[in-house]
C-alpha cells in the first residue's frame, strides 16, 4: 500500500521541528564562548564543509556577511588543493560536518591546527574526530534524519542551517548592527529600497503643484489638472504651507455651492495638512499614508513646501 503523501509530509515536518527544538538544549556557556570568541576576533570567519554541509556553509557565510560579520567560504576539498591560502593568522575556522569523520575533514583539521587558527566544529557527533580536535563545538546533533531510511541529510542540515542563523543573529546583536547598517549591505532590490530610499529621492522628478491662497477656483483646477497628482498645495509668498486641496475637495465644494464665481483657494483648502519630512524613509511615508487612508502627502521641511509624494511613487519603486 502506497503511504499517504500528506502523512509523509507531516511526519517529515514533525521530525525536522523536533531536530530544531533540540538545539535549545545546546545553548549554554560553551555556546556563549563561541560567540564571544568570534566577536572579539580580528579576522574573518572562514566556513568550510563537504557535501550538503558545504551548501549550508555557503548560506551561513552569506548571512554572516549581510549582518556585519566578515566571512568567507572555503570548500573542504578545495582547501587541500590551494584554497588554504585564503586563511590569515587572525581568521577563525568553522568546519561543518554531521559525522565529523569525513575523509576531507580528517585531512583538513591537522592543517588548520598547524596554522594555529582557532577551530570551531559545528558537528552532529560530539565524540567524533572533528569534535575532539576543535577548540570549540557547536552541537547540532539530531536523533534521526527525516529520510525514512535515516540516510539523506535532512534534519541534520536543517539543524545546521538554524544554528548558523543563531550564530549570525547573536553576533549581529553584539555588534550593534542596525537597520541602517543592513541597508548599506543590501542596496539592491526591494529590500534595499525599503531600508535606504528616502522621500526626497522619490519626489525628485515630480511636479510641484502649488497655488496662493487667493488663487481663483479656475487656477486651482488648472494647477491640479496640469500637475497630474490629484492635489495642489496652498502656499504663501514665502513658500510656507498653508493647506492642501485635493480633487476630492473640489468635488465636495461643487456639491455644496451653487455660486462658485468668487471662490478662491483659501475657501476650499484643508488647513493643517498631513506632511512628511523629505529625509524620512519611504516606508515611513507609506505608514503615514496607510494610517490616514490617503493617497498624497505634502513634503515639507520646517513647513517650507518641498513637493508632493503620491502613493503611486511608492508603488513604482516596489515599496508597496
Amino acid at each position: 500500500m502506497t503511504p499517504s503523501i500528506q502523512n509523509t509530509a507531516l511526519q517529515t515536518i514533525q521530525i525536522e521541528c523536533e531536530s530544531v527544538s533540540t538545539l535549545a538544549s545546546y545553548i549554554d556557556e560553551s555556546f556563549e564562548q563561541v560567540i564571544q570568541t568570534i566577536h572579539l576576533a580580528q579576522g574573518r570567519v572562514v566556513v568550510s564543509g563537504i557535501g550538503k554541509s558545504a551548501i549550508v556553509g555557503k548560506k551561513m557565510v552569506a548571512t554572516l556577511n549581510s549582518t556585519g560579520t566578515p566571512a568567507l567560504f572555503m570548500h573542504a576539498a578545495d582547501a587541500i588543493h590551494g584554497d588554504l591560502g585564503m586563511i590569515t593568522a587572525q581568521d577563525i575556522i568553522l568546519l561543518i560536518s554531521k559525522s565529523g569523520e569525513s575523509a576531507e575533514i580528517k585531512v583538513l583539521v591537522p592543517l588548520i591546527k598547524n596554522f594555529g587558527n582557532i577551530l570551531i566544529a559545528m558537528v552532529g557527533s560530539t565524540d567524533s574526530y572533528l569534535a575532539t580536535h576543535a577548540n570549540f563545538i557547536l552541537n547540532t546533533t539530531v536523533q534521526r534524519e527525516a529520510c525514512p531510511h535515516n540516510l539523506a541529510p535532512t534534519s541534520s542540515t536543517t539543524a545546521q542551517m538554524v544554528m548558523g542563523d543563531v550564530v549570525a543573529i547573536c553576533l549581529m546583536e553584539l555588534n550593534g548592527f542596525k537597520a541602517g547598517d543592513f541597508a548599506r549591505f543590501h542596496p539592491g532590490g526591494n529590500l534595499g529600497k525599503r531600508l535606504y530610499l528616502r522621500v526626497d529621492m522619490l519626489i525628485a522628478s515630480n511636479e510641484k503643484p502649488a497655488v496662493l491662497p487667493n488663487a481663483s477656483l479656475r487656477a486651482v483646477i488648472v494647477e491640479i489638472t496640469k500637475k497630474r497628482l490629484g492635489v495642489t498645495a496652498v502656499v504663501d509668498e514665502n513658500n510656507m504651507v498653508k493647506g492642501i486641496i485635493t480633487d476630492g475637495d473640489l468635488r465636495r465644494m461643487l456639491e455644496k455651492s451653487t455660486d462658485i464665481t468668487a471662490i478662491t483657494a483659501k475657501d476650499i483648502l484643508s488647513d493643517h495638512p498631513i506632511t512628511v519630512n523629505p529625509e524620512a524613509l519611504a516606508v515611513e511615508a507609506l505608514e503615514i499614508l496607510r494610517k490616514h487612508n490617503i493617497s498624497q502627502l505634502v513634503v515639507a521641511h520646517n513647513n517650507v513646501y518641498i513637493g508632493i509624494l503620491h502613493l503611486h511613487d511608492l508603488v513604482r519603486e516596489g515599496i508597496v
